[in-house]
């Protein structure tokens, strides 16, 4: 045994120089891998004739690594959490490194610490050029600190019964189950770095082109282990492609929820907004915007500010007292309720937003832009605009690129797919051609368009064909035939118009126009050239050519609680306050049959949970001329409402039934005991569901659990009950200040950043969370979703799927519940949608939102009224056409030119 120390020699030449040269092999087990692994040793590696194996610590969980997938998406992450794009620059060390792992030279398996714990033994085995064989153990990492500047002991030994054990110890950790290959991506990274330069200005970066994988490459949601998956990068890359071009970009994005459309829009904002010096406006629903600001804050680490109606607030909650003109971040963010509303007020800040000209305005949910006068007898009308699309009309006349955001283009009839593109075309010839378009020409001409895409109807000559194709004509790069006809007719990038007749063409050309015409109201129309639209089905059953796998892995979502046999019982004085709470509604809606939200908020708020209907009641007993400032933060949508002069005040019958219903909510003593749901909640997360196959789930407090409800009464509620009754820290998710933990019944606040990481860390396996602050949030690891309430608008539900429904899930199969009370509101909608509910879902891929009206209906005992609207729902989809499903390969993971970080943040915090 020789033993060696830095205070006596020198280890790197003394034990590992003379070792490695023409060795055979070399295993060794090491700390923690990184970029300077092997830094010392690469000389030397050279001069092997073997090869290296090396195993590392990690701080993966098992459970991170207990499929391929999954392995492959947690490596990723650690290693972009490790940033080793902002190591002090060292491109030969990365290039060396890439050269060994490419050529085989070097194997690295990575194993998880609760796997064994820290591996804090060091040692390796080395097989010389003889063929025999020295160990050594010591303190020393594979490192150019551990071999040549820290102080380490090490001893090196050659007898064969401590090189046996060594290699015994080293195979041991090799070949343990949870032992894990480096992944492609680290790899290939590490390549990256290698050839990496950094532009340090937008000015420069602008001029070179401005490619958009310098911004993306090294962005926040780029390098968070999950990245953007290919159909998100086909958008974004088209949108700015187009965006760069003298008419700008114009797309409706259609995706199905829960396929990351907030991602793709922000992404794209943040590319115009550096790409150019106007401001960059979103438009979205007034429960949204704190949504979107932290959306844009976490996932891509973008600056914003959104207009709470009064000022601007920054991601930073900063309040700038500046008007609505002068947001001060690039990116503002602004409700449609200030869109909606016929104020003075709000008419004056339209008017403001309206002065300004724009790099891009995106506007989310955006069929919520319709026409009043929507029916089938006046659909060959012209629209009579509600505010948001008279509104949108005149904003887009003052935008280089508009987005328009919406899973639902056509709810219910096909003109409605028109409205959005008329939206998008004005001032841009690219959408729907000029004013002499076939395809704007106002009333019957319009159907006529709808009914050719939709193949209603065919055109009778290559005449009137050309009238639809040559205004507008696609753009060179839709097809071969359109290039070949737009050269012919000296046509520029710009003009859409061909104002050349089919005869004065040559005859080639005649002949290309022939071609393009078989397929171009299929193919090339309008419509399909400016709806992007895909389906989780698509994406998890189309083959991506590059990588051979699916462009999204498939999780199937079972739904239970959706029987007759699953709604809950309501039982004594329960059953009698919500009865109460239903005449109530009844009365406030033969008071004012316009009262909006107020005539069924109560039920809206029993209908959630016992004690969120109690603390209402009692808050509009003592408060009800205040009622809209205290109580409808969660329900409004998109509306500005107050109260009308004639509901200022409740009669004395209202009064009665109010304290009435707290009376009865009173004499029940509610407690978790008593509310069926939390009794349904407590035994699915301990005991699992049984489904209709008869097999049995886990406990799904062991696979994880997120319950959603739309209120933080019942948010608070739940989670403290559960606490008590489960021996766990119940995780609580919510906006502003009232994110923590549950343990034991005694409450601690914690940021929803650390809720998120104990999430993630599964240290958190419960979580009670409201859906204003869901998007955003990444549950991979719960397996599990509750619906303690059934919010009145579909999207929302769907937008609660999609937590747990999306890429990195750790489950190939997801689990939701949905909860409801016999008799409710809730379960007589269920009742009259469950017939509909299969076929409507596979028509818009979600219930469309129109159908929020008939819980309203029901709510007021206007049951034929709902039934009304159901049956206005078409049984095959009304604009049932081929979308825009394309998703290419965008290669941005190879980009090696970056834009440098302040400059970008720097160009996002200016102000307009």
């Amino acid at each position: 045994m020789r033993r060696y120390s830095s205070l006596h020699g020198e280890l790197f030449s003394d034990v590992l120089a003379k070792n490695l040269i023409g060795a055979k092999s070399y295993d060794r087990i090491a700390g923690y891998f990184s970029s300077s692994i092997l830094e010392i040793a690469g000389e030397a590696i050279e001069k092997m004739d073997g090869k290296v194996r090396i195993i590392c610590n990690s701080d993966l969980d098992v459970e991170d690594v207990k499929t391929a997938k999954l392995a492959t998406e947690a490596l990723s992450k650690e290693w972009c959490d490790f940033k080793p794009e902002e190591l002090p620059p060292n491109k030969a060390r990365f290039q060396r490194l890439y050269d060994f792992l490419k050529s085989g030279k070097l194997e690295v398996k990575v194993l998880p610490n609760n796997a064994f714990g820290l591996e804090h033994g060091k040692a390796g085995v080395f097989t010389l050029a003889d063929g025999s064989k020295t160990s050594f153990l010591g303190s020393v990492n594979e490192s150019y600190n551990g071999w040549k500047i820290n102080y380490e002991l090490v001893w090196e030994d050659n007898s064969p019964e401590t090189v046996k054990w060594v290699q015994e110890e080293f195979d041991a950790l090799w070949n343990n189950q949870y032992a894990v290959n480096l992944c492609d991506f680290v790899i290939e990274d590490i390549g990256r770095i290698s050839r990496r330069t950094v532009i340090l200005g937008v000015e420069k970066w602008r001029s070179n082109t401005g490619n958009a994988s310098a911004v993306t490459i090294e962005s926040v949601i780029s390098r968070n282990g999950y990245g953007l998956w290919e159909h998100q990068k086909y958008f974004i890359d088209c949108v700015f492609k187009e965006h760069k071009k003298a008419y700008g970009a114009r797309y409706i994005l259609a995706d199905e929820v829960g396929l990351g459309k907030t991602a793709q829009l922000a992404m794209s904002a943040e590319l115009i907004a550096l790409y150019g010096d106007k401001p960059v406006l979103i438009i979205v629903p007034k429960t949204l915007l704190e949504q979107w600001q932290g959306e844009l804050r976490d996932l891509l680490g973008i600056p914003s500010a959104i207009w709470n109606g009064k000022v601007w607030v920054d991601e930073n909650e900063i309040i700038y007292p500046l008007p609505i003109e002068k947001c001060p971040r690039r990116i503002g963010i602004i409700s449609q309720g200030i869109i909606n509303n016929g104020s003075e007020a709000c008419y004056k800040l339209k008017n403001k937003l309206l002065s300004l000209n724009y790099e891009c305005v995106i506007v989310d949910e955006a069929h919520r832009a319709r026409r009043r006068n929507l029916s089938d007898k006046k659909l060959g009308q012209s629209p009579d605009m509600n505010n948001l699309y008279s509104f949108l009309m005149q904003i887009s006349l003052k935008t280089h690129s508009m987005l328009l955001a919406t899973a639902t283009p056509v709810q219910l009839y096909k003109i409605e797919a028109f409205d959005l593109l008329n939206i998008l075309s004005q001032a841009n010839a690219s959408v729907l051609g000029d004013k002499g378009s076939y395809w704007r020409k106002p009333n019957e001409n319009i159907l006529k368009g709808l009914e050719l895409i939709t193949g209603e109807i065919s055109v009778d000559s290559i005449t009137e064909a050309w009238h639809w194709m040559s205004n507008p004509l696609p753009p060179s790069e839709e097809s071969p035939n359109v290039k070949l006809i737009r050269s012919s007719a000296a046509m520029t990038e710009e003009q859409f118009n061909c104002d050349k007749l089919v005869s004065e063409f040559p005859i080639n050309i005649q002949r290309r126009i022939e071609r393009l015409e078989r397929d171009f109201f299929a193919s090339y129309n309008p419509y399909i050239r400016h709806i992007i639209r895909r389906n989780r089905s698509y994406l998890e059953n189309t083959i991506n050519p590059e990588t051979h796998q699916p462009y999204l892995p498939k999780i199937e979502v079972v739904l239970l609680g959706e029987n007759k046999k699953d709604s809950l019982i309501l039982a004594g004085y329960l059953g009698a306050a919500y009865r109460q709470a239903e005449h109530f509604c009844e009365l406030i809606q033969k008071r004012c049959s316009s009262a909006g939200l107020f005539k069924t908020l109560l039920l809206r708020r029993i209908g959630s949970s016992m004690i969120a209907g109690y603390n209402t009641g009692k808050k509009m007993l003592e408060e009800w001329n205040i009622v809209d400032n205290i109580l409808l933060s969660e329900d409004l949508e998109d509306e500005e409402i107050t109260l009308s002069d004639d509901l200022k005040e409740l009669t004395k019958e209202e009064t009665d039934t109010l304290k009435l219903f707290v009376s009865y909510l009173n004499n029940a003593n509610i407690s978790k005991d008593t509310d069926p749901k939390y009794n349904m909640v407590k035994n699915i997360l301990t005991f699992g569901v049984t489904l209709d196959n008869g097999e049995k789930t886990v406990p799904w407090k062991k696979s994880g659990c997120i319950i959603f409800s739309q209120y933080y009464d019942t948010v608070e509620w739940v989670a403290k009950n559960i606490s008590e009754d489960i021996d766990e820290e119940i995780g609580v998710y919510a906006g502003g200040d009232k994110s923590g933990i549950f343990y034991h019944g005694e409450w601690r606040t914690e940021s929803r950043d650390k809720i998120k990481k104990l999430v993630k860390e599964r240290k958190v396996k419960i979580l009670v969370g409201t859906e204003a602050a869901s998007e955003g949030l990444n549950l991979q690891t719960l397996g599990t979703l509750i619906n303690f309430d059934l919010p009145w608008n579909p999207t929302r539900l769907e937008q609660r799927k999609g937590r747990i429904q999306r890429i990195g899930q750790t489950n190939d199969v997801v689990y939701v519940y949905n909860l409801r009370y016999r008799d409710s509101v809730e379960d007589r909608v269920h009742e009259l949608l469950s017939s509909r509910l299969e076929s409507i879902y596979k028509m818009f891929g979600q219930l469309p939102d129109v159908l929020q009206d008939v819980w309203i209906d029901v709510a007021v005992g206007n049951m034929e009224e709902a039934k009304k609207r159901i049956g206005t729902i078409p049984k095959k989809h009304p604009f049932d056409v081929k979308y825009n499903e394309e998703v290419q390969n965008v290669d941005w993971e190879s980009c090696d030119e970056v834009l440098n970080k302040d400059a970008i943040r720097n160009k996002l915090l200016e102000q307009w």
